[in-house]
């Protein structure tokens, strides 16, 4: 691996990283399309180029959201009971995800990528109130949202921010307890998308160097140096802004992403 591929990862990880504390968001929506830049610009494989960076964004998500909850717990902000109650279906759907994602070419999983991020970021940014009796489903109902946010999760690359902050904003949940709990959420997508997409990813003829199933491990291992240290600095932030500034930011920064994984799959 050349020095500029190094430091690109490192700076990458230093920033996710703190994306990650900040939004909630395990810094998926980021490491995806910058991974996918970084490899593309590679002699890397075509068509292994996204399968690759979503299965090395969720591995990690497994370090950046133990570090990013930490920190949110500390400030109380992390609603317990709702992990609880999505870790079921989240479970399942992570495990489902990159099955799913085996089966289809990188362009469609750019494409799905790019539209998924553009639903999330509208919903942020359009800021709709929620009717004011409007709450959590029962737990069926949240078993049932934890498969959706898992198996969506574990397709594109995400920690389930994407989906879980604006799901628990529109049932009334504050943003910050939503950013935290999203947050928590983020390990157990990581941990059973990642075995996942190991598993998949060795049925895989021939596989280019450092890379365990659809994991390069190269990445992995510079991106979550970094990414562990500036997700506690990302969480605290998030304390410190306003409701209407942290949502803003969530939306801006997922529509710039979204346009260049568009731009990928309609390549």
């Amino acid at each position: 691996m050349d020095a500029a591929l190094v430091v690109a990862l490192l700076a990458l990880g230093g920033f996710t990283g703190f994306a990650a504390g900040l939004l909630g968001v395990g810094g998926g929506m980021l490491t995806v399309p910058f991974i996918t830049m970084l490899l593309s610009a590679r002699d890397f494989p075509p068509a292994l180029v996204v399968h690759a960076a979503i299965a090395t964004s969720l591995a990690i998500i497994l370090f950046t959201s133990l570090s990013s909850v930490r920190a949110h717990h500390r400030h109380g902000a992390v609603l317990w009971p709702v992990v609880r109650l999505l870790v079921p279906g989240i479970l399942v759907g992570s495990w489902l995800g990159p099955w799913l994602g085996a089966q289809l070419p990188s362009s469609v999983l750019a494409l799905a990528f790019a539209v998924f991020v553009s639903f999330s970021a509208t919903q942020m940014l359009v800021d709709r109130k929620p009717r004011p009796s409007r709450e959590l489903p029962r737990p069926p109902g949240m078993a049932g949202m934890g498969l959706v946010i898992g198996s969506l999760s574990g397709l594109v690359g995400a920690g389930g921010g994407f989906i879980a902050v604006p799901f628990m904003s529109w049932c009334n949940v504050r943003i910050h307890n939503a950013v935290a709990t999203s947050a928590a959420l983020g390990f157990p997508i990581a941990l059973a998308a990642t075995l996942s997409n190991v598993y998949f990813g060795l049925q895989e003829p021939a596989l280019p160097a450092g890379m365990l199933g659809y994991v390069y491990l190269p990445a992995m291992l510079l991106v979550t140096a970094m990414a562990v240290l500036t997700a506690p600095l990302g969480a605290r932030t998030a304390h410190a802004l306003p409701v209407k500034q942290l949502k803003r930011v969530f939306a801006l920064m997922l529509y710039g992403l979204a346009g260049y994984m568009l731009w990928k799959g309609l390549r």
